[in-house]
């Protein structure tokens, strides 16, 4: 009798959280009806092209990103570097983070060697990408939600997963790619 009591709450647990999980994606699919597309308000506000497209993400609610491990995204005013349409997460459009503003703070606050920031700012100055393997991290960017797209962006709530990158839609992440370029400005407010 126990062990059918016991598998029965299980049985209970179990089917309230999927219950629970796919009332969630319900309201989130309802709240996505809303959404209007790029080329939707363009149309609306009789806008035909898109000139010096600036990418801006509101508030980011941590504190400074200061290990690759941190789940932190960084604050402050950055570039696209890298543009990867062969990803996991469908398309990837990678930030100059660290840049020589951030390299500079981690060198002074004692996060980086002094070495590490010396290749940070050779790689910036030759307008590449950050290196990945400083302490600081990198590859991190804006990037779609890959193959569980129709979960992640029905989700009516933010969880953070990305371990310092912004995700948004695989829809969204097209319309951006489509309207940026290597250099368009990246700022993420503090």
């Amino acid at each position: 009798m126990k062990k059918f009591n016991l598998f029965k709450n299980v049985m209970y647990f179990t089917g309230s959280v999927f219950i629970f999980f796919s009332g969630m994606v319900v309201y989130g699919v309802v709240l996505n009806l809303r959404q209007v597309t790029l080329a939707e308000a363009m149309s609306s506000k009789n806008i035909t092209n898109l000139n010096n497209v600036q990418i801006v993400f509101g508030k980011n609610r941590n504190k400074m990103k200061t290990s690759a491990n941190d789940f932190v995204t960084p604050s402050g005013e950055f570039q696209i570097c890298r543009i990867d349409t062969n990803t996991q997460f469908h398309k990837f459009l990678q930030i100059n983070y660290p840049n020589i503003r951030d390299a500079a703070e981690a060198l002074k606050d004692g996060y980086i060697t002094k070495a590490e920031h010396d290749l940070i700012v050779n790689q910036i100055k030759q307008n590449n990408c950050p290196p990945e393997n400083t302490t600081l991290g990198a590859n991190i960017g804006i990037h779609g939600t890959g193959k569980y797209n129709f979960i992640f962006k029905n989700l009516p709530f933010i969880f953070n997963w990305t371990n310092g990158s912004i995700s948004v839609s695989n829809e969204n992440i097209d319309e951006l790619y489509h309207i940026v370029k290597i250099g368009t400005p990246v700022r993420i407010k503090n």
